[in-house]
């Protein structure tokens, strides 16, 4: 694993982005738009997914970065199960769902991967910057 230098770097966040752009996209628009509950709740765990993964980053060690990155991938489970229901509801069509559904997969791969790396890498004190 590349030396990680600030949260930026991290490929999971940089993908959570993109899916917050999306989610917003599509939560935009009728009617989606409409089912207000529905498309905060998406919105909100979508950002949590890239917020935990910046905010844990941001504590400095690989055990708190861990427990923020347990968070951040809850998160990208609780957007799956979002996007069901939407999808169950006829907000988004099936190609649209299963999209970012694989988006969300991928994330949480990508998530599950770091924190093994966490565990594993010598560096348990302050920064977990260096392979």
């Amino acid at each position: 694993m590349a030396a990680i230098e600030k949260f930026e770097d991290i490929q999971a966040w940089q993908d959570a982005r993109e899916l917050v752009r999306n989610i917003y996209s599509i939560t935009r628009k009728a009617p989606f738009s409409r089912d207000f509950g529905l498309s905060q709740q998406v919105q909100r765990a979508a950002v949590s997914i890239m917020s935990n993964i910046a905010e844990g980053f941001e504590r400095g060690g690989n055990k708190e970065f861990s427990q923020f990155l347990s968070i951040s991938k809850a998160s990208a489970g609780e957007v799956r199960s979002l996007l069901y229901v939407a999808h169950d509801l006829k907000y988004i069509d099936s190609e649209k769902f299963d999209g970012l559904l694989q988006s969300t997969i991928i994330i949480s791969k990508k998530i599950s991967a770091l924190m093994r790396y966490l565990k594993t890498s010598p560096l348990k004190g302050n920064k977990h910057t260096k392979p």
